[in-house]
């Protein structure tokens, strides 16, 4: 009983730590939150004296209201080895990838989540999402295989389990994974009413510090803002036996159009590929929704995850404001995820005619 109070103890102390260093202190429903999880802690580390299956915990509510910044720090509190954080669309690149390793073989899914998951006691799915219907099946698998092995999960989404693949043709491809959720995990919603990442920040890095730039003729063109490439750097990206066109790469900074992107089959196997060799992306023409098909707008929203995740510095280029975008998205059900990330950009103008040479 000591130690336990001791485990609660120590861990509501490194989170109100972080909350410090993050410059705020948690509101009642976070700490309502950070009370589950604590409980959870406790099941976890006194599993190994009873044989009961634990139940995992899933959080979920809007977007920027905190759920990652509070499961990551308890998660990095968190005093057992046996803990992996994924990312969904990471996690899935690497599942895809086990499974071509075991093709052929009658139980190729299993030997791959058994691989990814070896020795692994708390899984934390960050950013849990279902969009695509072709994942849906093998994800009621995963979550079947995990759930059969005592592997306890914790995940966090911008989205109510019953919500989860939202779009109505689909949606019945999922219910049987929907099921397993409910059953298996205990659900709780993050009743969060500030975004948290529309704070200002001292001084920023990585994502933060890209920038969405927008016309305007009475602006010049700051030394933040990345130089045009010449027409002699266009250049291709290979990924095994695809070739990609991109404007251009000079060292870890890439240039690319909203239609090479976006336009083309691209998938999150090259947007996680490319995150890990360019730390600075330069995405150009971004147009509004109304101008782009359901599957180029889904693979924008998938690399703003991807972005997002790896802290890649991100600048956009767009004939519209940033607001003016975000008017166009709204009757897009899951662009709220992608605003709520576009946001920590730093909004700048530039000159009307400066960078038409982008257009390749």
């Amino acid at each position: 009983m000591a130690r336990s109070k001791s485990i609660r103890t120590d861990l509501a102390a490194a989170i109100e730590e972080s909350a410090a260093s993050a410059g705020f202190r948690l509101d009642n429903a976070q700490v309502l939150v950070r009370d589950r999880l604590l409980g959870l802690s406790e099941d976890l580390l006194a599993s190994r004296w009873r044989r009961a299956q634990l139940r995992g915990l899933y959080v979920w509510g809007e977007a920027g209201c905190g759920k990652s910044w509070l499961l990551d720090a308890y998660f990095r509190a968190l005093p057992i080895q046996s803990k992996r954080r994924v990312h969904f669309h990471g996690f899935f690149d690497q599942l895809h990838g086990r499974i071509h390793e075991h093709q052929g073989e009658t139980s190729a899914v299993e030997s791959a989540v058994r691989e990814l998951t070896d020795g692994v006691k708390l899984l934390y799915f960050d950013e849990f999402h279902v969009h695509d219907s072709g994942d849906a099946a093998l994800l009621t698998r995963l979550l079947r295989q995990l759930f059969a092995a005592n592997v306890v999960l914790l995940a966090s989404s911008n989205y109510a389990p019953a919500s989860l693949l939202p779009n109505p043709i689909w949606h019945h491809l999922f219910e049987p994974g929907i099921e397993l959720i409910q059953t298996n995990m205990d659900i709780i919603k993050l009743e969060g009413t500030e975004d948290y990442r529309a704070r200002p920040q001292s001084s920023v890095t990585g994502f933060r510090s890209g920038r969405w730039i927008s016309p305007d003729p009475s602006v010049q063109q700051d030394r933040h803002t990345p130089q045009d490439p010449q027409a002699s750097d266009a250049v291709e990206l290979i990924a095994g036996s695809r070739r990609f066109p991109v404007v251009a790469h000079r060292g870890t900074e890439l240039w690319i159009t909203f239609e090479q992107l976006c336009g083309a089959q691209t998938s999150s196997v090259e947007y996680l590929r490319w995150a890990q060799q360019f730390n600075h992306w330069v995405l150009l023409d971004l147009p509004s929704f109304a101008d782009t098909d359901p599957e180029a707008q889904q693979r924008l929203i998938n690399v703003i995850d991807v972005l997002c995740d790896a802290d890649v510095r991100t600048t956009i280029r767009s004939p519209l404001t940033l607001e003016e975008f975000r008017a166009t998205t709204q009757n897009r059900p899951d662009a709220f995820r992608m605003m709520s990330r576009l946001q920590l950009l730093q909004t700048q103008h530039r000159p009307q005619l400066w960078g038409k040479s982008s257009r390749r």
